[in-house]
């Protein structure tokens, strides 16, 4: 009387891990560029990618990464740790605004989405740099923290559509 158990893989959770796990090694890998356009750009294509064909669960876990390897590789100052929490909430309004609009117009959805990221980012981090930063670095802080989070955001939602031009175009995300 020996209970077996068959795990059955089928393709489509097949497609779907090998996209989460392409998206993350790309979200993973981004920060080590170094370069906060480049690299905020290419986060920013893989979590618009993530929201189209992983949806908001697998595109919130991705979220959780770059901003990680990005302190550990020295992208992010040390100093910029207390932000990480409010790097990754950006991250996850981006997605869910985006979620939300994708399917009534994808250029209205990823423009939304960049600019509430934006003013989120900018708003947090000027209220809490200035209270845990000395003027000089504050400011550098700041500024990493205002229009790079709004042009790599838009840029990477240029890249996403590109990359999706024609599931979008066929209505199918």
């Amino acid at each position: 009387m020996n209970k077996t158990k068959t795990l059955v893989i089928k393709k489509v959770n097949i497609s779907v891990i090998s996209q989460f796990i392409a998206l993350t090694g790309i979200a993973t890998v981004a920060p080590l560029i170094g370069h906060q356009i480049i690299t905020g750009s290419i986060v920013n294509a893989a979590l618009f990618i993530s929201v189209v064909l992983l949806g908001i669960r697998g595109a919130v876990l991705i979220a959780l990464v770059p901003s990680l390897i990005a302190l550990t590789v020295g992208l992010l100052p040390s100093a910029l740790a207390p932000m990480i929490p409010f790097i990754v909430f950006g991250n996850v309004i981006l997605i869910l605004v985006f979620a939300c609009l994708k399917q009534k117009n994808y250029w209205l959805a990823m423009i939304s989405a960049s600019f509430i990221k934006f003013i989120f980012l900018f708003s947090v981090s000027s209220v809490v740099v200035n209270l845990l930063f000395q003027k000089e670095i504050a400011q550098s802080i700041a500024i990493m923290m205002s229009w790079p989070q709004l042009l790599t955001a838009l840029i990477g939602g240029l890249i996403a559509y590109l990359f999706l031009m024609k599931r979008i175009n066929n209505k199918i995300c």
